[in-house]
């Protein structure tokens, strides 16, 4: 397959202003989007985005692309990744776009698009979009051009998909939960989400301004909802990232479950229900002890490369239903079509109340072993991994972590970011090794 120059593993990405993220792509990007859309069905597509301040610039000028290229357009405003997948579905839309960077700082920000059933574009259609972007931007005639028309109601019928999902028979009546919205899309609707089912919620990250988004909040900074849990005495802490399609939780001890911990327990309850459909997809940084949970079980478990993309291929491959990454992109096929942060928590909370049980006893029999992870930033075209010296590093703590670790080294797909995972029985030791191969990768450029 043609290699893309645009689309990366989670659409285009980058700091606001440089590099691929510039009005004018963004212009040219709508229309080329536009012209490969608009080959059939209804001329229709739907624009959410995050609250990053960049927000208004793209949204702007990808309206004019795709309205040059002859397709109308419904905006969202502010809108988490999934509700946009979601709405596009619902609204028979010929595409989705979303806008945003993710769990990224606000001076990046992305663009990546969903196709009509709700699912990411499939690379041939990327490649598709790429060839036109090559071309001159040609305008159809004035009496084709599309139409702009905001959706007023988009936040509350996204609301009731969500409340859907929870159990009729259950609600979350003396429960108080924190909610951490991390400054983004999730602000105006995770809170109400978990209120309208019942519970008592302190919602934190709630107030966005355009630059806070991800800022010392959300699941990529745990430690201000670890001190609300505590503080508040709450029964747990949901934790959302800037577009709302990742999840971490914290127990009412303070203690963070992370991505892992949340498949597992998705995956047990289902199973005692007689609902599970195969087994579970992870990623290679997923921990070794879900694997092991999981063997305990008898429930099957395979990993993808890094990147929910290639966790539902898999799901696709095996016919599976549940699957994701340690990160907090949950994938349950039989409540959406993406990765979904507030029905990932909403499924965990209908296991608690299903098993009348709190979300500690739920990972009990999970044991999570010490994993490490280093993020180094690099400059430059060079790869570090092509380095001798880190070949060497990497050598070296594979042979003093023997059968009992594992070693990964990956370039980020989305920023300038080696990353470093150290596996291994004692905490002390992955740490030590892990920085071991960091400082190398420091070094190789």
């Amino acid at each position: 397959m043609k290699q893309r120059q645009f689309f990366g593993t989670d659409g285009i990405r980058g700091k606001v202003g440089s590099g691929k993220m510039t009005p004018e792509l963004a212009l040219k990007l709508g229309w080329a989007a536009g012209r490969v859309l608009s080959r059939s069905g209804t001329k229709k597509v739907i624009i959410g985005k995050d609250t990053r301040i960049s927000g208004y610039l793209f949204e702007s000028a990808l309206e004019a692309g795709l309205s040059a290229a002859g397709l109308n357009v419904l905006l969202l405003g502010p809108m988490p990744t999934p509700a946009v997948a979601y709405l596009t579905r619902t609204f028979r839309a010929e595409a989705g776009v979303v806008i945003s960077a993710s769990h990224n700082p606000y001076y990046d920000n992305g663009i990546k698009f969903f196709s009509t059933d709700g699912s990411k574009l499939d690379d041939a259609i990327e490649l598709e979009i790429e060839a036109e972007l090559e071309k001159p931007l040609e305008c159809v005639e004035s009496h084709l051009l599309g139409k702009a028309k905001r959706i007023d109601d988009a936040a509350g019928r996204y609301i009731e998909y969500c409340k859907g999902n929870f159990p009729a028979e259950h609600t979350l009546s003396g429960l108080k939960i924190v909610v951490d919205c991390a400054h983004g899309a999730t602000y105006h609707i995770a809170p109400s989400v978990f209120r309208e089912l019942g519970a008592e919620v302190v919602a934190i990250g709630d107030k966005p301004d355009g630059v806070n988004i991800n800022d010392k909040v959300g699941a990529t900074s745990m430690a201000k909802i670890c001190e609300t849990v505590l503080a508040e005495n709450a029964d747990l802490g949901i934790a959302l990232d800037g577009d709302g399609d990742r999840i971490m939780m914290v127990n009412r001890h303070g203690e963070v479950l992370d991505g892992d911990q949340i498949l597992y327990i998705l995956a047990v309850d289902a199973q005692k229900r007689g609902v599970l459909k195969g087994g579970v997809v992870g990623t290679l940084m997923s921990n070794l002890g879900l694997d092991l949970a999981l063997q305990e079980l008898n429930i099957p478990f395979v990993r993808s490369n890094v990147g929910d993309r290639y966790v539902m291929e898999l799901l696709k491959k095996h016919e599976w239903r549940i699957g994701g990454e340690n990160s907090g992109h949950i994938l349950n096929l039989d409540h959406g079509t993406t990765g979904d942060g507030i029905i990932a928590g909403i499924l965990v909370l209908a296991a608690m109340r299903r098993q009348n049980t709190t979300l500690e006893a739920l990972t009990e029999n999970i044991k999570m072993l010490p994993q490490v992870l280093v993020n180094v930033r690099f400059e430059g075209d060079s790869n570090p991994l092509d380095s001798d010296a880190v070949k060497s590093a990497q050598a070296y703590v594979e042979q003093q972590l023997g059968s009992r670790g594992r070693v990964l080294l990956r370039k980020s797909g989305t920023e300038p970011l080696i990353r470093v995972m150290v596996e291994g029985d004692d905490h002390q030791q992955v740490s030590t090794l892990a920085n071991t191969i960091a400082d190398a990768v420091k070094t190789a450029f």
